[in-house]
């Protein structure tokens, strides 16, 4: 199994990073099999959906609403809604598995993996790119 870290400073907000063009980078060297993403924090996940039309701005308005950034939220050490941070990765998991074809995301035409993170007291995340032969 091969496999590199993708750093990705997150900023200050809600966030939906587009993580395909590193994906594609990491496979074209491969033939057939998986890769693997994992992000290594307990404050965000990895979603594969479409971007740039609007859908990755509905999915942090949806996660806005189920997820609000308030003080209802046990887990409350940090920023205001921290708490909502460590409830994400139940809704949208810290991992995602795409099949590569001949050194290729073998994704839909519209679909982009992506990192999600709500956690604005981590601006630096890292994700792990692992690839297993077929």
């Amino acid at each position: 199994m091969d496999s590199e870290v993708v750093r990705v400073h997150t900023g200050s907000g809600d966030l939906v990073h587009d993580l395909t063009d590193e994906c594609r980078r990491f496979v074209a060297s491969y033939d057939d099999g998986l890769l693997q993403v994992f992000v290594p924090h307990a404050t965000a996940g990895i979603a594969i959906i479409e971007t740039g039309a609007g859908s990755d701005d509905d999915l942090l308005a949806a996660l806005a609403d189920l997820l609000p950034a308030d003080d209802r939220w046990r887990h409350h050490h940090g920023s205001p809604g921290h708490g909502r941070s460590h409830v994400l990765p139940a809704l949208v998991p810290p991992y995602a598995t795409v099949p590569v074809l001949h050194g290729e995301l073998a994704l839909g035409t519209w679909q982009s993996i992506c990192l999600v993170d709500l956690n604005v007291d981590n601006p630096d995340r890292e994700v792990r790119l692992s690839f297993l032969a077929g």
